[in-house]
């Protein structure tokens, strides 16, 4: 999954407007603006697209974390990873929205996307533990699709 994709969905699943995005990107220290914002939520194709990279990406979970759980003060920025991975994305999302182990599989089980415990404990381990299991794209996308009919959508569980 591209990060214009991610945060297209998260967007969507969310039912986040422009205010609620410009104000994440606030939080977590980066200027964008709704010209920059609408860039994002563009396809490829179209023009206008702007290229999500991690660094926009990250800041703006970081600043849906601060929305949702509000900002840590007098906390030292956290240094980028070399390359924001799937996982990364996965629990920046677990830690905005709260979300408890049984939560999240029953959100992977609202999009037909079952995952076990230990699958799930593995992909929030440590890169070096020998149990670490990466986050596919599939994942995470149902994960996302999963979100949606929870939040959007109205499915309860």
């Amino acid at each position: 999954m591209t990060n214009n994709d991610v945060f297209r969905r998260l967007r969507y699943a969310l039912n986040l407007n422009t205010q609620n995005v410009i104000e994440a990107f606030r939080l977590s220290d980066m200027k964008m603006g709704q010209a920059d914002i609408t860039s994002l939520v563009k396809k490829e194709e179209e023009e206008g697209f702007r290229e999500c990279s991690d660094e926009v990406l990250e800041a703006f979970l970081d600043g849906l974390i601060a929305i949702k759980r509000g900002k840590r003060e007098g906390e030292a920025a956290t240094p980028l990873p070399a390359e924001l991975t799937n996982n990364d994305i996965l629990k920046k999302i677990r830690i905005a929205l709260a979300l408890k182990e049984e939560e999240m599989l029953a959100i992977f089980k609202l999009a037909k996307f079952p995952v076990s415990k230990p699958e799930l404990s593995a992909v929030f381990r440590a890169k070096a533990h020998e149990n670490y299991k990466p986050c596919g794209d599939q994942m995470l996308r149902n994960f996302l699709k999963g979100l949606t009919m929870k939040y959007r959508e109205g499915v309860q569980q």
